[in-house]
């Protein structure tokens, strides 16, 4: 299977060549410092590709069935930026229609942007980092809309941080009725291509959307890829790179390139090197049928939430835990979660063997459930918070630090969350209430930015 970029690195590093350019550190050093490198004859330019990245990110774009796909070496936070901005040039419109459980990159990008957000609240209940997102709310709020405000996309994250898939289907051809784009934050989901049932969201109809390769397939830190599905997207060719290159670094990282570039050989061994076809025999089935294995065992003692199929999510106070609770009690048996709150405890499961997944069964088997009662919190009543200004003019103004305590009647700055999960109860421009702030304190949050 080609690498294009690898095999020029690898090449480069053999001919044992006078570095008279940066890095600094010359290809000495670390093992890995030979192989990185930047963007010298031969070695092509991220933003302005044609040559070995190209050929490695078009080979990519038929994987997925994209239109296009372009590699980030800024994660998923530089393809929401970019994908954003590329819907309100091409439409004119500063509206987004968006599902509220969204990560705080979204908002960050809005306010850089000066896009204005109109809310779809998810169907919450014990957490405002997850919740059902009802097709028929996004409906409502577009039929709402006056044509004045007709919003360059509706945004969605599916699956979200615990594992929720949204209709994206259902969405799409509610978007495709109403001629509005879909845009679709599949960090957590780039592997779903690949597994049983295809259920990636440029399979159900999204226009574009981002996958943070590095999350659930085999590439370094920092990696992602922006897919463009729908060609009126890309009005002239270069125009996701230009302006993708407005928010990224114009050093990208080679080694995270090459990480794209050999998580791409791996994937077309996966699948044959055909887009509509899936190994039945390969990894992400593996995985997926080990997986559904674990929740079955689990189910009668373990309350499971969430329908994504490399994702252990587990609720944990009807087991008469909190979520920490949970993940202390699994990084004393030897497993490290990727992140666990007062409810839950979230175990990604994408990479790991059918043996290591196997092995949980006896590993959660062994821990004691005191069956005592820990009162979950209950958000099913939230309600959005009022917004005093734009999401850009409270990110641009003078800003404060205070106590959580004292934000009561204030305006939020910036938006208010641990990363991960990175989902905030508060957007920039929004008043600080009563419920937020407990909420805020729910989550162990201290001290607030306010204008």
């Amino acid at each position: 299977m080609p690498t294009p970029i690898i095999d020029f690195c690898e090449k480069y590093n053999a001919n044992e060549i006078l570095r008279a350019h940066m890095p600094g550190h010359k290809g000495r050093g670390e093992d890995f410092y030979a192989l990185d490198i930047t963007e010298i004859s031969g070695a092509d330019s991220l933003f302005e590709a044609s040559g070995i990245i190209r050929q490695s990110e078009e080979m990519t774009a038929a994987l997925f069935g994209a239109y296009k796909t372009l590699y980030s070496t800024g994660g998923s936070t530089l393809c929401i930026q970019t994908m954003l901005a590329m819907l309100s040039k091409i439409t004119g419109s500063k509206t987004v229609v968006a599902a509220r459980n969204c990560h705080r990159a979204f908002v960050n990008a809005c306010g850089m942007l000066g896009l204005t957000v109109k809310w779809v609240l998810p169907k919450y209940e014990h957490s405002l980092v997850t919740g059902e997102i009802q097709a028929d709310s996004v409906k409502a709020l577009l039929d709402s809309l006056p044509p004045w405000e007709k919003p360059c996309c509706v945004y969605i994250t599916s699956p979200d941080y615990m594992g929720k898939i949204a209709p994206v289907e259902e969405i799409a051809r509610i978007c495709q009725d109403k001629e509005i784009f879909l845009a679709v934050d599949n960090a957590h989901g780039a592997y779903l291509k690949f597994c049983t049932e295809d259920i990636h969201p440029l399979t159900l109809g999204a226009d574009i959307c981002c996958d943070s390769a590095h999350k659930t397939l085999p590439a370094l830190t920092g990696a992602a890829y922006l897919h463009i599905k729908n060609p009126a997207l890309e009005p002239f060719d270069g125009f996701a790179k230009g302006i993708m290159s407005l928010f990224a670094s114009t050093s990208p990282s080679y080694l995270i390139l090459q990480s794209l570039d050999r998580c791409g050989e791996y994937l077309r061994n996966e699948t044959g090197n055909s887009v509509n076809s899936v190994n039945v025999g390969g990894y992400f089935c593996e995985m997926e049928n080990a997986a559904n294995e674990l929740k079955e065992r689990l189910k009668n003692a373990w309350h499971i939430y969430g329908d994504e199929s490399g994702k252990l999510s587990i609720f944990a106070p009807p087991s008469g835990y909190s979520g920490t609770g949970l993940g202390e009690a699994l990084r004393l048996r030897g497993v490290e979660c990727e992140y666990a709150d007062d409810c839950f405890a979230v175990l990604m499961l994408t990479g790991l063997t059918a043996e290591e997944i196997e092995s949980l069964k006896d590993i959660f088997e062994s821990i004691p459930q005191p069956r005592s009662l820990v009162q979950p919190p209950d958000y099913s009543n939230f309600t959005l918070p009022p917004a005093a200004m734009g999401i850009r003019e409270a990110m641009m103004s003078r800003w404060e630090q205070i106590s959580v305590g004292e934000a009561e009647g204030r305006i939020a700055a910036a938006c208010i969350a641990h990363c991960p999960p990175g989902v905030s109860a508060i957007a920039s421009g929004e008043i600080f209430t009563e419920e937020i702030i407990k909420i805020l304190k729910n989550y162990s949050i201290r001290n607030v930015i306010v204008v």
